[in-house]
């Protein structure tokens, strides 16, 4: 029996709504005086919003797909070692890992690196490295990117296994390396599958980013927050935080959707 016809996909009346009412947001914000300065005081925090997610979902990346490589070795202690590391992070709401980082984890470095540079300074060729050295920010990137590689390392591990075993196979009787099958295989044909949920948890961290203002990090919601303390504008300022954050947001969501689109095209093709 042969399949129906497909189903022609909704019209994306949701987005119309969506654009008419930021659209009408920004006109408003546009004439009106306080409105506008809460943007202009708040949109500062964007620079620092886009760093932090940026960098720290780069770093979780590059060290999830480490750790999925470690889950699928033929070893059996870099696979252990990299389960207790993604069921231990996962575990630990990333709020309680910024505390965690910024007032445990970064202390407990800044006094390793001490005792293992202890002969360098002693020769004049180090200084002593104080806890305030370590910023807060970037206490609260290595806090995100921590939390999210655990996530991330199982989304490259699907990803990865989701490759047909005969390719791989194909692979070894042509006489590639475990590094080329991985390259010239494995990893191009496995990204088609990560690229979905991997683009879900960067937008995830756009709006986790926000937690790093409870370290005083001057992001869009520490600016916020700061503001509406000051001048008493709580209904203004915390509705401009929440546009902002859908703009990211639902731009993010809907360039990766097209992303996933054209690759779905390409892959139809091949």
């Amino acid at each position: 029996m042969s399949a129906g016809p497909a189903a022609k996909p909704d019209f994306p009346w949701w987005l119309v709504v969506a654009s008419v009412l930021a659209l009408a947001v920004a006109l408003f914000v546009a004439v009106d005086d306080i409105y506008a300065q809460v943007f202009a005081t708040v949109a500062k925090g964007i620079g620092i919003t886009v760093f932090v997610t940026v960098i720290a979902f780069a770093l979780a990346s590059m060290l999830g797909l480490g750790f999925a490589l470690m889950a699928l070795s033929g070893s059996r202690w870099l696979r252990q070692i990299s389960r207790f590391y993604v069921e231990i992070i996962r575990g630990v709401p990333i709020l309680v890992l910024l505390f965690w980082i910024a007032f445990v984890g970064a202390p407990a470095f800044v006094a390793g690196w001490n005792a293992i540079t202890a002969p360098l300074q002693a020769a004049g060729l180090f200084g002593e490295l104080l806890v305030r050295d370590v910023s807060l920010l970037w206490r609260a990137i290595m806090a995100l990117t921590i939390g999210y590689s655990a996530f991330i390392a199982e989304v490259f591990r699907a990803g990865i296994q989701s490759v047909d075993k005969g390719q791989i196979e194909a692979a070894k009787a042509l006489g590639l390396t475990r590094a080329q099958r991985f390259r010239l295989i494995v990893f191009p044909q496995a990204i088609r599958t990560i690229l979905p949920p991997l683009g879900n948890d960067f937008v995830a961290m756009v709006k986790d980013s926000s937690l790093v203002s409870v370290l005083g990090v001057a992001d869009i919601t520490q600016i916020g927050k700061v503001y509406a303390a000051g001048s008493f504008r709580f209904f203004e300022t915390y509705s401009i935080v929440a546009y902002i954050y859908l703009l990211l947001t639902v731009g993010l969501s809907l360039s990766l959707r097209a992303l996933e689109r054209r690759l779905r095209r390409q892959n139809d093709e091949e």
